[in-house]
């Protein structure tokens, strides 16, 4: 076990260095440089005045535009390990020069809070749907459920948006729009804030999560299904052991194994798939700057929001690749 997580660890060290070249060569492909579009951004910003020359100058020096490109990419990746994620020096919503840290800070937090929020709607919702679905497979239930699960998969996540913010104004008269209500927006953290949140990540949480939540009902459904039919469920039955027993504690198991390795992606699908429905349901989250960044051509920022989605990805496969070592050992040892 400790050499398969070893092993594990490295191919994820090494897959985030790759990434951050990646990121890296992203930033640097866009005609010209950070300095020629912040000294463009500058003028519509001033009327057509410049920004002071010497000022320019310790840009340049700072993002290191005067050193060759390999250099470039240690000075951005040593800063990067340093805790400086860099400038933002060309953005529309918070202007000129301000660290990208400030930029993403609350947002990354209430990001990876409506992030885990929908994933544990996610699981709660699909874990038990799927498993009645496949027991009671050709049923009622089964169909009514499949429904919803294609509707889910059909209706675009903007649009539920739409009619969930109606329904919660018109019936709940509850404010919509945004993770705060008004009182609290600009207010220190507090539990009376965190409460507030709370009460507010449902409706995000339900779009967010219904297409996943249809898609993990099929994948567990399907490979339950295929478990059921095997042999050793018909042993187990055939000796007395309970119709409930021998499903969660044989087939249930080894159907999970795909959804485990959903968690690769979910995180990343959550933070990058939500742009439209971020916009649409004003969220504080990374999508939206992730838009404006790449309208402005703000490669920055971009970058770093790049990376840190590639990351969770890496991150996220480290996790389900420990964790399907753990739940099926035929994984871990055919690995060693």
């Amino acid at each position: 076990m400790f050499t398969y997580l070893v092993r594990r660890f490295l191919m994820a060290l090494i897959t985030i260095v790759a990434i951050s070249a990646l990121a890296f060569i992203i930033i640097e492909i866009p005609p010209g440089d950070q300095v020629e579009r912040y000294q463009r951004l500058y003028s519509t910003y001033h009327d057509g005045m410049s920004p002071d020359p010497e000022h320019v100058e310790l840009l340049r020096k700072y993002l290191g535009l005067d050193r060759p490109q390999h250099i470039r990419y240690l000075m951005w990746a040593g800063n990067l390990l340093q805790g400086d994620l860099g400038l933002s020096i060309q953005t529309r919503t918070y202007g000129l020069e301000v660290p990208v840290k400030e930029i993403i800070g609350d947002r990354l937090w209430l990001t990876v809070a409506l992030s885990g929020f929908t994933i544990m709607v996610t699981w709660m919702l699909a874990i038990p749907i799927g498993i009645y679905s496949a027991v009671r497979h050709h049923s009622i239930g089964d169909y009514a459920f499949t429904f919803i699960g294609f509707a889910g998969l059909a209706v675009p996540d903007f649009l539920l948006g739409l009619v969930l913010m109606y329904v919660a104004y018109a019936y709940f008269d509850q404010s919509v729009g945004g993770l705060f209500s008004s009182d609290y927006v600009d207010l220190p953290w507090s539990f009376a804030k965190t409460r507030d949140l709370v009460a507010h990540l449902w409706i995000p949480a339900i779009v967010l999560g219904t297409s996943g939540t249809a898609s993990l009902i099929r994948i567990l459904r399907n490979n339950l299904l295929d478990e059921l039919g095997k042999p050793y469920v018909a042993t187990a039955l055939s000796k007395g052991v309970s119709n409930l027993r021998v499903i969660l504690k044989y087939p249930v198991r080894v159907a999970f194994n795909p959804l485990i390795s959903t968690m690769a992606y979910l995180l990343p699908a959550l933070i990058n798939g939500s742009i439209i429905v971020s916009l649409v349901l004003s969220l504080p989250t990374l999508g939206p700057v992730l838009l404006e960044a790449i309208e402005v051509e703000d490669v920055g920022l971009a970058g770093v929001i790049i990376l840190m989605s590639g990351a969770l990805t890496v991150v996220g496969t480290f996790l389900s690749d420990i964790v399907l070592g753990i739940v099926d050992p035929r994984i871990k040892y055919t690995s060693e």
